[in-house]
């Protein structure tokens, strides 16, 4: 039997940042990344909570793309996912991406991180970076890591 897999998805918006996706595109997203029953926090900072969450959290810095904390790896799984605004539209644009492509191959990567995968060791990565293409595949999206000219 099928388990089903349920989400409750709370998405805030703690950025200025005109250009980012709604929250029925995020809920697609995360939903197509889950298997499993799941509460997750999806917000969205601008370059400020991004550095400091960074920097407290990981000792690095600077703001990154995303972020991800697993509070709970037991069903439901619970858990937040941070994206900064400013950091994933500038990688877009000097990566020559989609800008919603871009925030959807991160929100499905953040969504694999609270599920456990990772990619510190390089068939993890090899694994992680295989689903992630998948699920972009068939959210319509190519291949993330594929050579951009």
């Amino acid at each position: 039997m099928r388990t089903e897999k349920t989400l409750k998805l709370a998405v805030q918006y703690a950025t200025d940042n005109a250009d980012t996706p709604t929250r029925p595109q995020f809920r697609r997203w995360v939903k197509a990344a889950l298997m499993q029953p799941a509460q997750i926090v999806l917000r969205l900072v601008d370059e400020t909570e991004g550095c400091e969450l960074n920097k407290q959290f990981r000792g690095k810095d600077y703001a990154t793309n995303v972020l991800t904390f697993v509070y709970d790896d037991m069903q439901p799984l619970t858990g937040d996912i941070v994206l900064c605004a400013p950091v994933v539209g500038a990688e877009a644009h000097q990566q020559h991406k989609d800008l919603l492509a871009h925030y959807a191959h991160l929100t499905v990567h953040g969504v694999l991180h609270l599920q456990g995968y990772d990619h510190m060791e390089d068939a993890e990565a090899a694994e992680m970076e295989q689903l992630e293409t998948q699920i972009l595949a068939k959210l319509g999206y190519p291949d993330p890591y594929a050579e951009r000219l």
